[in-house]
Formats: C-alpha cells, sequence, structure tokens
C-alpha cells in the first residue's frame, strides 16, 4: 500500500479502495414494547455516507461522512412483531456523491467505511422536538434557546413547549421558560426562541467543568440538552483568547482520530468509554493541557460528551486539506448544507471554542461564501479558523504550523535567533491573534523508526542512533520548540502534533505511545512535555553545542505564568553532569504578574576544570510548592587552546 503526497495529493478520491464492491450492508433485527406515533432512527456517523430500509422498504438516504442522518421509520414499523433494519454504507469514496466532501486527508492510505458513531432509534409523539440549540448569556445569566419543532403528522396538531433548567449532577433546577402554546399545521415545521435566567449560574471552565441539562417537552416528546455556561473569543487588538471574559492560554495538541482508524491496533478502541476517557482525561491532565483540536476528521459524539466533563476546549475541523479547492468539483451549496449539519451534531457541547473549515487550505470559496454562510448558524457565535486563508471576521484568529525542523542542515543555535511569529505558508499580513496548532515534524513510530516524511532528517541529525536514542531526542527537542513558541508570548495557543494517529511502516507522522492499547507512552515524551506544558513555563534561549570552560556567560531566561494570579519564587540556573552533580549555579528571585513575562539575564561561571557533555538546567519554584518547572539543554564543556 503506498498513500498519497505532493503532486498525487489531488487525484480523486485519495486513499486505496479494497472492495471490489460499492456498498456494504448492516442488518438489525429489533422488537418494540409499545406503539408511538414516530419511531426515528438517529445513525450518528457513516463512512461513506448511509441509506436505510426497514422490513424492505426504503426510508431515506443521507449523503454525509461527517453528520448524523435521522430517518422516519414509521411508514415502514411493525409495532408487534419483529423489524428488520438494513443500513447500507459506500465501501469507498468512489461510491460517494463526488459535489460533497468526503475526507480529503492526503497522508491517509486506507480510507475505512463503515458507521463510526451511535445509532439510537426514538419513540415518540407528534410534533416532534427535531433540535434545540443553547447559547449561554454570561453578562446576563442566561441562555438564549432555539428550538425546532416539527409536526411529522397529516392532521394539525396543537402541544404545550415546556423548558426547565437543572444542574447536570443533582438535577436541581435553575431556571424555566414560560410554556409557549403552539399550533402546527400537517408538515409544519417551526422554530421558536426563547431566554431563560439561570439562578446563580456557575461558569464552565477547565478548571470547573460545570454542566447544565436544559430539558424540553411538548408532551408527546422530550430532549435533554446538555450545555455549559461559558463563552469563549479571540479578540484581535490583544491577539488573546479568553473564557468568560478572562485571558486563557491554550496548551495542548492533535488528534487525527481517522488516521488511527487505519492502525492496526486500533479495533473497536475509540468506542471504548473507559479507553477515551484516559486518553482525554488522565493523560492530559499530566501533561497540562487544556485544549486539543479535532483535526481532519470528525470524532463520535461520546468524545465530546467527555471533553465536556473534563474542561477541555476544543478546535473543532471540517476535513477539508486540498492544494487546489476547486479542481475538486464540489457544490459551495452542499459544502454550505453539510457544513452546518456538521456543526449541529456539536453545537451545545461547551467543549467546542472554535471552529475550523479546513486544515492548510487557501479557498475563496470557503473565505467569500462558505464561513459568512454558516457562521450566523451558532447562536453563540464562535469563530472561525480558516486554513491558510486569511481571518475572515473581525477577530477570526489564524493558525501557524512553523515545521522549521524538517531542514535537513538546521544548526539549532538558529532557534536562539527566531523573532515574532513564523508564517512561512501564510503570508498574508495581520494581527489577529494566532494559535501555533501545528509543529515539530521530527515524528518517529512507536518502535522509534522514522516515519516516511522523517527518514532524511533523522539520518542527518542522528545517523545510527537507536530507536531509544531517537525518541529521547524528539522529546527533547519537542520540549524545547513547545519552551520557545510558549515563551514569545506572540501566540493565544500552543498545540504540538500530534498526540493520536496511525502508526506503522508507510505512515507519515506518528504519535508517542509505547502501547496504544493500554495508553502507554514512552515515559521520554511524559518527561519533557510533562514539563515544558506547565502553567509556569521556563525557556532557556541558548542552544549551543558548546561553551568555553571557565567562561563567565549570560544567559536569557524567560518565565511566563499562565495562571490568572501572580506567581513569585525562586529561579536557578546549574550546570550539572550526565550523572546529575552539580557542576555550577546561581539563583535569583522572580515574580510574574498574573499571565505575565519576564525574561532574566543571568551569569554563570563554567567551571575550569571540567570538559565534556553536561546538561544546562533552569529550575523555577514557587514558594510554598516542592516541585519546580524544568527546562533542560543538553551541551558540552570544551576546554580552551
Amino acid at each position: 500500500r503506498r498513500g498519497l503526497w505532493q503532486g498525487e495529493q489531488d487525484v480523486e478520491p485519495p486513499g486505496i479502495p479494497r472492495q471490489e464492491r460499492n456498498y456494504f450492508w448492516y442488518r438489525r433485527t429489533f422488537r418494540l414494547g409499545e406503539k408511538r406515533e414516530r419511531a426515528i432512527l438517529k445513525i450518528g456517523k457513516a463512512q461513506f455516507g448511509m441509506a436505510v430500509w426497514l422490513n424492505g422498504q426504503k426510508v431515506g438516504e443521507h449523503p454525509s461522512c461527517f453528520s448524523a442522518g435521522y430517518f422516519d421509520l414509521t411508514p415502514a414499523v411493525d409495532w408487534t412483531g419483529e423489524n428488520v433494519l438494513q443500513v447500507r454504507v459506500g465501501a469507498h469514496k468512489s461510491a460517494f456523491p463526488k459535489e460533497i466532501p468526503s475526507g480529503t486527508d492526503k497522508e491517509k492510505l486506507l480510507w475505512i467505511p463503515g458507521i463510526y458513531d451511535s445509532v439510537v432509534l426514538y419513540l415518540c409523539d407528534d410534533p416532534v422536538i427535531e433540535e434545540v440549540q443553547v447559547a449561554p448569556r454570561i453578562a446576563a445569566s442566561s441562555i438564549l434557546v432555539e428550538t425546532t419543532v416539527h409536526n411529522r403528522s397529516s392532521r394539525d396538531v396543537s402541544c404545550t413547549l415546556s423548558q426547565r433548567v437543572v444542574t447536570w449532577q443533582g438535577r436541581e433546577e435553575r431556571g424555566s421558560a414560560e410554556p409557549l402554546e403552539l399550533r402546527l399545521a400537517a408538515g409544519e415545521r417551526i422554530t421558536v426562541r426563547s431566554e431563560i435566567t439561570i439562578k446563580d449560574p456557575v461558569h464552565w471552565s477547565p478548571g470547573n467543568p460545570f454542566l447544565y441539562v436544559l430539558e424540553s417537552s411538548t408532551g408527546g416528546d422530550s430532549v435533554a440538552t446538555r450545555f455549559g455556561m461559558r463563552e469563549f473569543r479571540f479578540d484581535t487588538p490583544t491577539r488573546r483568547a479568553y473564557l468568560n471574559g478572562e485571558m486563557i492560554y491554550l496548551r495542548g495538541s492533535n488528534i487525527t482520530l481517522h488516521r488511527f482508524f487505519e492502525d492496526p491496533d486500533c479495533g473497536a478502541l475509540p468506542w471504548d468509554e473507559r479507553w477515551v476517557r484516559k486518553l482525554l482525561v488522565e493523560i492530559p491532565r499530566k501533561l497540562h493541557w487544556n485544549c486539543f483540536r479535532f483535526c481532519i476528521g470528525p470524532v463520535p459524539d461520546l468524545w465530546f460528551d467527555i471533553a465536556d466533563e473534563a474542561g477541555l476546549l476544543i478546535q473543532n475541523e471540517y476535513p477539508i486539506w486540498v492544494g487546489d479547492f476547486d479542481r475538486h468539483g464540489w457544490s459551495t451549496d452542499a459544502i454550505i448544507k453539510d457544513m452546518k449539519l456538521w456543526m449541529r451534531d456539536c453545537m451545545n457541547h461547551p467543549s467546542v471554542a472554535w471552529w475550523d473549515a479546513c486544515n492548510e487550505t487557501r479557498s475563496e470559496t470557503l473565505t467569500r461564501e462558505v464561513i459568512p454562510a454558516v457562521r450566523t448558524y451558532d447562536l453563540s457565535g464562535r469563530q472561525w479558523d480558516n486554513g491558510y486563508g486569511p481571518p475572515v471576521g473581525p477577530d477570526d484568529p489564524v493558525e501557524d504550523h512553523p515545521y522549521i525542523m524538517q531542514r535537513t542542515d538546521l544548526d539549532l543555535s538558529a532557534l536562539e535567533y527566531i523573532r515574532g511569529p513564523v508564517r512561512p505558508n501564510a503570508p498574508y499580513p495581520t494581527g489577529h491573534a494566532a494559535v501555533i496548532n501545528e509543529y515539530g515534524w521530527l515524528w518517529l513510530n512507536r518502535d522509534g523508526s522514522p516515519t516516511v516524511l522523517t527518514k532524511d532528517v533523522w539520518e542527518a541529525r542522528l545517523p545510527g542512533a537507536t530507536p531509544e536514542e531517537r525518541m529521547e531526542h524528539h522529546a527533547y527537542l519537542l520540549a524545547g520548540l513547545t519552551e520557545l513558541w510558549r515563551s514569545r508570548r506572540e501566540y493565544a495557543g500552543v498545540l504540538h502534533f500530534v498526540y493520536l494517529t496511525c502508526s506503522f511502516p508507510e505512515a507519515y507522522t506518528s504519535d508517542h505511545f509505547k502501547d496504544v492499547r493500554t495508553l502507554k507512552m514512552h515515559p521520554w515524551y511524559l518527561d519533557y512535555l510533562g514539563e515544558a506544558f506547565k502553567p509556569l513555563g521556563v525557556y532557556v534561549n541558548f542552544w549551543r553545542a558548546e561553551i568555553a570552560a571557565g567562561e563567565n556567560r549570560r544567559f536569557d531566561v524567560s518565565l511566563i505564568n499562565d495562571l490568572a494570579r501572580p506567581v513569585r519564587g525562586e529561579l536557578t540556573l546549574r550546570l550539572a553532569g550526565m550523572d546529575g552533580e552539580t557542576l555550577a549555579s546561581t539563583s535569583t528571585p522572580f515574580d510574574l504578574a498574573p499571565f505575565g513575562q519576564q525574561t532574566y539575564w543571568i551569569r554563570l561561571a563554567v567551571p575550569q576544570d571540567v570538559t565534556g557533555p553536561v546538561w544546562l538546567r533552569a529550575e523555577a519554584l514557587v514558594e510554598g510548592e516542592s516541585t519546580p518547572t524544568v527546562c533542560r539543554r543538553k551541551t558540552s564543556i570544551k576546554a580552551l587552546r
């Protein structure tokens, strides 16, 4: 098998069809214990599209790979006997309508068909509550609610729409709307808005992911919509992100779940709740992450539920990544429709912080037509990333992918002279808030072997190295880059690439797991990245391979504070042997304002009687704490001639 890259990137469809057939089929039987007016089937998401038959009668199709399909089974239901449900999905991309995006990841090899989200059957009476959108209003301590009700019957119906807010834990009532009397003609669909005041609202945040539930009922149908009281935005004048009106710095990584679908160890792991909770909650807390980009492929609804409960902020990306947008022949109207459905499915999750229209793509269609058309659908007014296109809204963020490590001839000392944002692939001028949501490049497979993209770089950087030596060096450089990008305070967020993806000999990128089934990471990455992403960040702007014995050298050490409170303590700079023995050290007090940054000039006398490899360590210890934040640099003391 082989993938597509550069000149092959726009071959349609990308990937390798492995089936001679065009379709696969699911078949299930079920019985219903009671008769209701409606039986509505929801299929969460499926590649490539879905069509449904019940008891031999076709009930509908849903041509989307990224959104849920809803099917009214009522005309074909047997309320007393056995029902036979058949669902057809495309076996490969060529079986899917060409005018609708179906995934354009240039680094995928196998495009796995099938249902990849939950399947649910709802029983209710008309009118049906089709959609509920909740938009928090922090300043007003209220929520704006938009509810769509559909009378699917052939007769006029009346109902009373009632809605109340309760806490997710404990079910304590915190607000309600005045009951609304509705009358719908046969087949009529109406949308109503209301505002509900929340008593003593608790704001949702990474530190306190407090959740509410909006309970909506028409008497014959009921829907529970979970939400959080939160507002997230970027701000162009300050170039920062704000959560509930307070500045927040984003730290995290990327998840490319649809690449992981190809992984030999994938199996049913993405639908194992314990596994997903460890992936999204337990490990990120150790790494001090508060943010992910769900990249180049949607995740099951379960992942957003867990992100809500964990307090994670998600950059949610629609799966477009192409070199030439126009040659794919997509319909602009079809993209707008599909993108709205994709938004609908996760609109109420407080974890969804901002939308992303594409990855590394320039498109006037997205910029001028699609984003303006879909953004008004979101009552929360979330902002939009536009790949390598310019920002569309006045406060929309931009993304940077500074892959400086892809150069085989890079002298690490050049990192000392980087100033300002590095935006080689998005050259338009902008003062908007920027997020680095990809950097690193030096990917290694889980066995420590270079990936397809990194073989030449590793041969130049560490020729003849063992897998363990490569992984240690990779983790070391990732941490150094993380410290660098964070210390500059040029970015509202720093998200490394990549936390979860596929790993096999033909893969282009890889993650850091030693055993992805148990989510055991290689210890080097936990060690280095666990320090580099701490809220109190330390960066030594020193990347030289050698320092002179006896030299009295000045080192520039930058500290950053991602917390909304001041921190003070002691900063120690030391030279240590490879065995950890301190060879020289000096200390100075530090005092950082909330969200502050400060650079300290520290002189350190290099020992005259020591030569060979050493560690340069900067350690920032906050008053009252026992463990410092540590930044490490490898260097070697060279004797003067």
